[in-house]
């Protein structure tokens, strides 16, 4: 019997941030793949050390961790492995049971067609040879594989030709998606974060750094959150920009979740 173990991030402060994960893991449940299907999170119950005595070891023999995370990086190399004690893509625990750790779902090659998809949805009408598509990632000093994944599907997709350029751009490091209008100079711009969730960051502070005005990120004190994608296009710095939400709701998530967990014992983690 098998066990499947969807890790993700959490917030103490960000109640969306952990929905996405929970939706994934009912959609799994309901296709009875799986004896167990749970989650767990670093800032959230259950927590991470918790995760290790949710599989009876009597019932679940094989347990598959796929973390809900879009790249390889400090959480998936170092914050994980730690706390669930592994010891690499395969741990045997007293008792027998087999913990495999998985790639991070952000690493299936459906995320392309993801983007793309988020991408086409918000810019009908736009003339995709005169458009500038972003992937934004977060990037940070932590890891430097975080910036990876934005960077791998802005080529990908730079390479169907689809349109009239594919950058890839960060939060925190360069390039920096505050600086966008002098990245490109076409005169549409699309904008989709590469998260798993739509959080502060694409409420907030990706609408921030593009120069939306603040009373429409759809902060709570400026109304519903998800209003912020309902407004495209934004007129910004003499550009027409097309901002989309985090792709991490799509209903292939599941299938490429459940996908890592059955590659698991054919790849190794990066790192």
């Amino acid at each position: 019997m098998t066990g499947l173990l969807i890790v993700g991030h959490g917030s103490t402060v960000n109640p969306d941030s952990s929905a996405p994960t929970w939706a994934q893991a009912e959609v799994i449940k309901e296709r009875g793949i799986f004896r167990e299907v749970n989650c767990a999170f670093w800032k959230e119950e259950p927590s991470l050390r918790d995760a290790r005595f949710l599989f009876d070891s009597e019932v679940v023999r094989d347990v598959f961790v796929v973390p809900n995370f879009i790249s390889e990086g400090y959480f998936t190399q170092t914050v994980i492995p730690r706390e669930l004690e592994l010891g690499g893509d395969l741990t045997v625990r007293p008792g027998g049971q087999r913990w495999h750790y998985c790639e991070p779902v952000g690493n299936h090659p459906a995320m392309t067609d993801l983007l793309l998809k988020r991408a086409e949805e918000v810019s009908p009408g736009m003339d995709p040879r005169m458009t500038a598509l972003f992937i934004v990632g977060h990037g940070t000093a932590l890891n430097d594989q975080s910036a990876v994944a934005a960077k791998r599907e802005a080529e990908r997709l730079r390479g169907r030709g689809i349109f009239a350029e594919v950058l890839n751009a960060y939060m925190e490091e360069p390039p920096l998606i505050a600086e966008w209008d002098q990245l490109t100079t076409q005169p549409n711009v699309i904008v989709v974060p590469f998260f798993i969730a739509d959080g502060l960051h694409s409420f907030e502070d990706i609408p921030a750094l593009l120069g939306i005005d603040p009373a429409k990120v759809g902060a709570p004190e400026h109304g519903e959150r998800g209003e912020i994608f309902r407004q495209n296009p934004h007129r910004l710095r003499g550009r027409t920009v097309a901002y989309a939400s985090s792709i991490g709701t799509e209903a292939r998530f599941a299938d490429a979740i459940i996908e890592q967990a059955r590659n698991a014992r054919s790849v190794a983690h990066a790192g």
